[in-house]
């Protein structure tokens, strides 16, 4: 069981290190500079939706460990 969650823990530790590295500050996927908007959109919003769930379920599995 232990062994699971780690393995789970790694990979969602992983797809946490892309998601954060695919949010191009102040740029985003395929805004201008010259854009004065802030609104996500398309593939941009599904990943920062994504951050925060892959966040929520590295930080659960890592409160898991602890007890197991």
């Amino acid at each position: 069981m232990k062994n699971l969650v780690q393995i789970v823990q790694a990979i969602s530790a992983l797809l946490l290190i892309i998601f954060v590295l695919l949010q191009v500050r102040g740029t985003g996927f395929g805004r201008s500079s010259s854009s004065s908007s802030f609104t996500r959109r398309g593939v941009e919003k599904l990943v920062y939706k994504l951050t925060f769930v892959v966040t929520a379920i590295f930080l659960i599995l890592s409160a898991v460990s602890l007890f197991i």
